[in-house]
């Protein structure tokens, strides 16, 4: 029906008859000439057609924004003066000869050219908001990075092997989607949070080199860009350790980077260890752009008189981090008092501050309600210490050392953005030498920091017995611009060893039979060493595309709810059909105020 995209046409098609198709963008009448923007996936050109031709000119009197058109017409320079250099199709036009109207459109509830339209209306009729050449953009990049990742491991060896949606229920950290079997009343599958056991029973079958564009499902509680059904990038090797996957990671996304952004990242991305990048940002996925750090100041604050930071500063767990704020004097109060209600979110009781205003005149320089609880030999100490000048202002969090880390580092991301402070560019690093666990005080016992089939440390694995919150494991992320866009590690392929990290994780011996008896039998026949990472896609698209959501780079994206608005789902179903699964509904009541 066609010979040429509307996007593609250029100056080296003038004088040339072609057909083209698309939806019509807009339309003009100029005084008996009409100009009628044609759109397609590739962009849009514009359309000329005029009276000399009555009865295709009467067609092109009706058509309106939508109609979906076939034209026959001939392609030329556009007038002296009209060009458009916004535009790849700008230099030249299409002289109508031919119009077929392939359908018409009622006026679309919502218009493709009006950016403030609601998110609701938008995922409504999304088929329509996909017409936008930004949404048509976002999927093509989408598209092209997911070619780019599988060209790169095709070429390293990596064979793509898919793994069931239909499994059985693993600890992944989030609540399983529950199907159920009709065929085993009473009894469930699972939608996979991960292919994570399936892979690594692939590395004991031989198969060396793994990888998968899967769909994966959590049922998280709602959070604002999270979705129940995401896609990652799953990757899995053998007999390789982690220098070597994190070096063929890093290869991949430089490439991916430069074939399909022009972009160049730095070789090798720089590393960093958890204790590093919570002591200096406060986020085990640091943002490198923002030139802001936190200092530990806890070691001043020890011998002072007020227990807002002594107490912290004396307490093993505690924290006491100051923030210094370049140029930050010049804030208002009621800005200072809105960075402590934004604090306040990640469990922060305050947040105090000093007002660097001439550093020279000692105590007399500064300005700040909690200078007088502290002696000038610690005022002094702290200036120093973060380097303050005039003009600066130096925030202060003083709590348990986890509200400290998780409120300043917040704090920091949010000054740079706010303050102009953000570089330009792309800042990956590697964050390496994860704790193995972590307290979980709530329910008293040990917690994976990343999930139980991830390995210590070899020369550590005397810890599991002794100091199990002093072992680090095999991990590492990936991390750019402060978004974790892939994480991985080095798995456990001993079977006493997992069944060790079972026991820790107070998982019983029957319990892990239970639920992993299939993975610690193959532990036993001959389980080669091996790791692997998963890449989050719709986040790295979103990154790659300077899109704020990852609903702005998914074709058919949930709400923030977890439904579908434009097929209305979750929806009720038939009661014979409940009856077939072994099914009854039972409504909530309720709540009684």
């Amino acid at each position: 029906m066609r010979s040429h995209y509307c996007g593609h046409l250029n100056a080296s098609h003038i004088g040339q008859e072609v057909e083209i198709c698309g939806w019509v963008h807009r339309r003009r009448d100029h005084g008996g000439v009409i100009f009628i923007d044609l759109r397609d996936r590739e962009g849009l050109v514009q359309v000329v057609y005029d009276p000399d031709i009555p009865d295709i000119f009467a067609i092109a009197e009706q058509v309106r924004s939508e109609f979906v058109l076939r034209v026959e017409g001939r392609v030329r320079r556009r007038p002296e003066g009209t060009e458009n250099p916004n535009m790849p199709t700008g230099e030249v036009e299409v002289l109508g000869l031919g119009l077929e109207v392939l359908n018409r459109a009622e006026t679309p509830p919502i218009q493709l050219d009006d950016e403030d339209t609601s998110e609701e209306l938008r995922l409504r009729y999304r088929y329509i908001d996909l017409r936008r050449p930004r949404m048509q953009e976002h999927i093509r990049l989408r598209a092209r990075v997911t070619r780019a990742l599988r060209g790169y491991l095709d070429g390293q060896g990596f064979l793509d092997i898919e793994t069931p949606m239909l499994t059985k229920a693993t600890p992944e950290g989030a609540r399983d989607y529950l199907v159920p079997s009709r065929t085993h009343p009473g009894r469930f599958f699972s939608l996979p949070q991960s292919p994570q056991l399936f892979k690594q029973l692939l590395m004991m079958s031989g198969m060396d080199r793994y990888y998968q564009i899967v769909r994966c499902f959590r049922d998280e509680d709602l959070r604002a860009d999270r979705q129940p059904e995401f896609t990652q990038l799953d990757v899995e090797a053998a007999f390789l350790d982690e220098q070597e996957i994190m070096t063929l990671m890093e290869d991949m996304i430089r490439g991916l980077f430069r074939e399909t952004l022009g972009q160049e990242l730095p070789e090798p991305f720089p590393r960093m260890t958890y204790a590093e990048a919570m002591e200096r940002f406060g986020l085990d996925r640091p943002d490198l752009r923002i030139p802001l750090e936190l200092v530990d100041v806890g070691d001043l604050m020890q011998g002072v008189e007020f227990k807002v930071f002594a107490g912290p500063a004396k307490d093993p767990h505690g924290r006491v981090a100051a923030l210094r704020l370049p140029g930050g004097g010049e804030l208002t109060r009621k800005e200072i008092d809105e960075y402590t209600k934004y604090v306040g979110i990640y469990g922060a009781k305050g947040l105090a501050y000093i007002k660097v205003n001439e550093l020279a005149k000692g105590r007399d320089g500064l300005q700040s309600p909690i200078l007088k609880f502290l002696p000038d030999e610690v005022v002094d100490g702290i200036m120093a210490r973060v380097g303050a000048e005039d003009g600066d202002l130096v925030f202060f969090g003083a709590d348990k050392a986890d509200i400290v880390n998780e409120s300043l580092g917040a704090l920091r991301v949010r000054l740079g953005h706010d303050r102009g402070l953000m570089e330009e560019g792309w800042r990956p690093v590697w964050v390496v030498d994860f704790p193995m666990f972590e307290w979980d005080g709530q329910n008293d016992r040990w917690s994976s920091l990343h999930h139980p089939f991830t390995a210590p440390k070899e020369e550590q694995l005397d810890l599991l017995k002794t100091d199990p919150g002093a072992c680090h494991s095999r991990a590492y992320d990936m991390v750019l611009n402060g978004t974790e866009i892939g994480g991985g590690s080095i798995r456990i392929h001993r079977p006493q060893v997992q069944q060790q990290v079972f026991r820790l994780l107070d998982i019983s011996d029957d319990e892990a039979q239970e639920k992993f008896g299939f993975l610690l039998d193959a532990l036993r026949y001959g389980c080669p060493p091996h790791g692997g990472i998963a890449f989050g896609l719709d986040r790295l698209v979103m990154l790659m595309a300077g899109a704020s959501s990852i609903r702005e780079v998914m074709a058919f994206p949930k709400t923030q709810t977890a439904a579908c608005l434009l097929t209305s789902a979750p929806s009720e179903v038939a009661p014979e059909h409940l009856r077939e699964l072994s099914l009854r509904v039972r409504r909530p009541q309720a709540e009684e105020k």
